[in-house]
């Protein structure tokens, strides 16, 4: 089985930009395709969406593909797969104690 990653997308697109970026970020590799510039991918894009242009579109290795999805569903997928398991998530606040401020010495 080829191990690549296709991610259909184009570059004026926000959701492109924010799934890219979080591939990148994670160090995954993949295969760029722009569908503004290659028309059978864009064509391939519409076979896969029931029609419609959805981007990003991502084929994973094992057949698999997210369409336009959210940065959660794609941690999970990734994660599903097995190709990140460190937490990857941004870190959790750190929540301390309530402390009462220091009492004022009394006025004489």
């Amino acid at each position: 089985m080829e191990n690549t990653i296709r991610f259909y997308g184009a570059m004026w697109c926000g959701d492109t930009r924010r799934a890219r970026n979080w591939f990148d970020k994670h160090q995954i590799p993949y295969e760029w395709v722009d569908v503004e510039k290659d028309e059978a991918a864009a064509e391939l894009v519409k076979s896969l969406n029931n029609g419609f242009r959805s981007i990003p579109t991502i084929v994973f290795a094992d057949g698999s593909r997210l369409a336009e999805p959210s940065t959660a569903r794609l941690e999970e997928h990734i994660r599903k797969l097995g190709l990140v398991t460190e937490a990857v998530a941004a870190p959790l606040p750190v929540i301390r104690p309530h402390t009462s401020p220091p009492e004022s010495p009394a006025a004489p």
